[in-house]
């Protein structure tokens, strides 16, 4: 039995406009997901977690992060002390830099399975990617930004931070942008993995009910419309 044209053509138009709207919004967090991947790589090298706030010249003044401690100097290089190049955290945050790792690792293989709408189900490739921007990623990031407060108590932080440092006490420090940019980040993650697991549901959607029933549907496009026979 076949359906009323009027109400095929309506169904065909709105599935069109759905279509349309899914690839829209999927593009939109395709570009996030990237944007946020090279971010990531920013989080990870910059040595701007935790910082000497305004002080007097006696005191030390400087930046530091998971690799690095930059001191400034009466030369246009600062001081550093350590460094990505020897893939060496400091010892105080080596639990953290792996952590974050991990999730630059994450992100990155998130971005990479974009390359899998063309073997696999759009479904299947925006779950792939949602559990691994909340798992992995998203996960991976929380606990590490809940980490690295407690390990300011350290060498490293003492000498730039003076005596009164502690375990979330940053003494005469305070957080910095980068450290901020990965809390953002969290938020960002999750954001991201709702976005997928929601697109992915509608894909799903975007089957015809039909076909989920077992029935054949025959698509037949003309200029701009479209008629559905079942």
């Amino acid at each position: 039995m076949s359906a009323s044209p009027a109400l095929s053509d309506l169904s065909c138009l709105y599935q069109t406009e759905f279509v349309r709207s899914a690839r829209a919004v999927g593009v939109l967090w395709a570009v996030c997901s990237l944007c946020f991947a090279i971010i990531q790589v920013v989080i990870l090298v910059q040595p701007s977690w935790i910082g000497t706030a305004d002080i007097r010249p006696p005191q030390p003044s400087g930046t530091l992060g998971l690799f690095e401690v930059r001191n400034p100097s009466d030369w246009p290089v600062p001081d550093c002390r350590g460094g990505l190049s020897s893939l060496s955290p400091l010892p105080s945050f080596q639990s953290v830099a792996v952590l974050v790792g991990v999730s630059l690792w994450a992100v990155w293989t998130s971005v990479l399975c974009l390359c899998l709408f063309r073997f696999c189900s759009a479904a299947t490739v925006y779950k792939i990617c949602a559990w691994l921007q909340l798992t992995a990623a998203g996960f991976c990031l929380a606990l590490a930004c809940l980490l690295f407060p407690d390990s300011w108590e350290s060498p490293e932080m003492r000498a730039l931070c003076g005596d009164s440092v502690g375990s979330f006490s940053p003494g005469n420090c305070s957080v910095h942008w980068a450290y901020i940019l990965a809390i953002l980040g969290v938020l960002d993650y999750t954001i991201l993995a709702t976005l997928a697991f929601v697109l992915a549901n509608r894909q799903d959607a975007l089957l015809p009910a039909a076909k989920r029933l077992g029935g054949d549907i025959k698509l037949i496009g003309v200029g701009s419309t479209a008629k559905t026979l079942v």
